[in-house]
Order: structure tokens, then C-alpha cells, then sequence
């Protein structure tokens, strides 16, 4: 553990100082370039450009190869290119909206490298009950398993600080969890992904300055969920992103397809006179998160990514207590 701690330390510096010091200069070139959109929760006519993913996947990138000149893992070059194929995915939708079905299955197609480079375990590990050994199983799991984690993200990247805030509270969980169950190699990789997140939420956070756009999301999600796979805590992850996953199954329950959120005609949330978030009366509107947050009354922006945050720290708590869970039945 101790032998890790310099390319630890020297990996998390690079990732936050990468995205820290490229995020303003991106923000200018945006500006220029006019890639913004309206925020529509704020009452001005406010702008905020987008995609911050290029800052996003240069912090990753830079700070996980730093990590494989000291351990030369396939694990990190697995994670490397599922995450830089999903950059590639959200910046081609961000460009230009693609259907519904693009992002899922250009998603599992990312998830490829992860099984032709074997970084994986296929016995899937459940808190108290031990392993369970599901080979040929395994591999649609991890074709599927980018593609929700990928998804979940970019879904529950709707206000304000959200989508960067939730990643910094789930991937440090996520990092815990691997420790706890002794994997610290796959512990000091996915520290990292945190880091990313922390620095962008400086730009991100209210008021934001860019929005991370579907090559963010998905770049942080898709990290996340090949983090769980080749670290072998698909359960502990999951449970670490519970309040996104709710918000995904919410969603796609209430509106029964896959469907691009900019397609939806139907909008969760409406605005109070002083420009609060209340729930919509609509019944056409999908269900979502922040809807159901929202039920008990009108409340700001802020508040709303604060309850969201609060959610995640729980759930965060959940998934450390699923991880010494797992320990015990290791």
C-alpha cells in the first residue's frame, strides 16, 4: 500500500490541476465559438457554454497514464479507452442529437475493450453471501453495465453543480469501498475520476460558467462503471449511485422508451413566480428525482442540488457499510 502512494498522490495532482487550469481557456474558446445554451432555471437570459468534456477526459487521461507508467495494469488501459470511446460518444451527440438508441448502444460497444483485454473478474460479489461464479453471464453484464452508469449520469445532469457534485460524492465513496475490501491498486486508479470531478465542480457549481454537455456525463459515468468492473464492486458501485439510478428508472419507467431527454415535450419541472422549481401538474411529464423532490413544495435551485447531495452522502455511507458487509463474507 505504502508503494502506492506516490503515483497515488502524484496521479490526483495532475487530474485536478489538469481540469483546473484547461477549463477557463476552454470556457473562452466556447464563448467564441457561441456553444451555449440557455440556463433555464435562472430568471435572466443567462448563457452558459458547453461541453466541458474535453477539460474532463484531458484530466483523466493525462492523470491514468501517469498511474500505468507505475503499474503497468491492463485494468488502467482498459478503463482508458471504455472512457475515452464514451468522450467520444457524448461529443458526437453533443454536436448533434442523435436518437435515443445511440448513446446505449454506441455505450456497449465502448464496453468491448474492457472484455478483450480481460479486466475483469466474472464472479460477481454480493455483501454476506460471497461470490457468485456467472462467466458467460458476466460479460452482457459489463456490455450493459457502461451503458447504464454512462446514462445515469448524463440523466441526473440537470441543474446546476449536480452531475460534477454527485461524481465527487460517489467516486471518493467508491475509492473507500476499494480499500475497505483490499484493492488498492484499483483503489489509487479510481481516485483520479474524484479529483476530475472536484476541480470541474468549481466551474460547475451555481452559478455555472459551463455545463459538462453528454461528453462530460458520459465520461464520468463510463469511468465509474468500468472503476466497478475491473475493481470486481459492481454491487458496492451501484449502491454508491443509488439516487441516479432511481432518477434513470424513474425516468424510462414514466416514459416506458428510450428517448433523448431534449426529445421529451413534457417538462418535469415548471417555475414559480420568483423563479423557484415546483413540480409540474403534468401527467404526460416524465417522472424524475427532482420532480419527486420537489413534491413536498416549491424550493430553489440550490436547495434542490443540496437534498440531491445529501442523498448521495447516504447513500455513499451505504455503499462503505455494503463494503465491510462484503469483507465479512470474504
Amino acid at each position: 500500500m505504502i508503494d502506492l502512494l506516490v503515483p497515488a498522490i502524484i496521479s490526483c495532482m495532475v487530474a485536478f490541476v489538469m481540469v483546473f487550469v484547461m477549463t477557463p481557456p476552454l470556457i473562452k474558446i466556447l464563448e467564441k465559438r457561441n456553444f451555449a445554451v440557455k440556463d433555464v432555471n435562472k430568471k435572466e437570459n443567462i448563457m452558459v457554454v458547453r461541453p466541458g468534456g474535453p477539460a474532463i477526459i484531458a484530466g483523466i487521461i493525462a492523470s491514468e497514464l501517469v498511474l500505468y507508467a507505475f503499474l503497468q495494469m491492463n485494468e488502467i488501459l482498459a478503463i482508458l479507452i471504455t472512457t475515452s470511446a464514451a468522450f467520444v460518444i457524448g461529443y458526437v451527440d453533443d454536436r448533434k442529437v442523435m436518437g435515443g438508441w445511440f448513446k446505449p448502444v454506441a455505450l456497449a460497444i465502448a464496453a468491448i475493450p474492457i472484455i478483450a483485454l480481460g479486466a475483469y473478474d466474472s464472479n460477481l460479489a454480493f455483501p454476506l453471501f460471497g461470490t457468485v461464479q456467472i462467466p458467460a453471464l458476466y460479460l452482457v453484464l459489463i456490455i450493459f453495465m457502461i451503458p447504464i452508469t454512462g446514462n445515469t449520469i448524463n440523466s441526473i445532469d440537470v441543474l446546476n453543480g449536480v452531475a460534477s457534485g454527485f461524481m465527487v460524492i460517489a467516486s471518493f465513496s467508491l475509492s473507500i469501498c476499494l480499500v475497505i475490501v483490499q484493492n488498492y491498486e484499483i483503489a489509487i486508479v479510481s481516485l483520479p475520476l474524484g479529483f476530475v470531478s472536484l476541480a470541474f465542480y468549481k466551474y460547475h457549481k451555481i452559478p455555472s460558467k459551463i455545463f459538462p454537455g453528454d461528453s462530460g456525463a458520459l465520461t464520468l459515468g463510463a469511468m465509474y462503471g468500468a472503476i466497478a468492473i475491473v475493481g470486481g464492486v459492481e454491487i458496492i458501485a451501484a449502491v454508491a449511485l443509488l439516487p441516479a439510478v432511481i432518477n434513470s428508472f424513474l425516468f424510462l419507467s414514466s416514459v416506458k422508451r428510450i428517448v433523448e431527454h431534449r426529445q421529451i415535450k413534457g417538462k418535469p419541472v415548471e417555475h414559480t413566480d420568483d423563479f423557484r422549481l415546483k413540480a409540474t401538474d403534468d401527467k404526460k411529464a416524465p417522472v424524475t428525482l427532482v420532480r419527486l423532490i420537489l413534491a413536498r413544495g416549491p424550493m430553489s435551485e440550490k436547495q434542490v442540488g443540496v437534498t440531491i447531495f445529501k442523498l448521495a452522502i447516504f447513500s455513499g455511507i451505504l455503499a462503505i457499510i455494503t463494503a465491510f458487509m462484503m469483507g465479512v463474507s470474504i
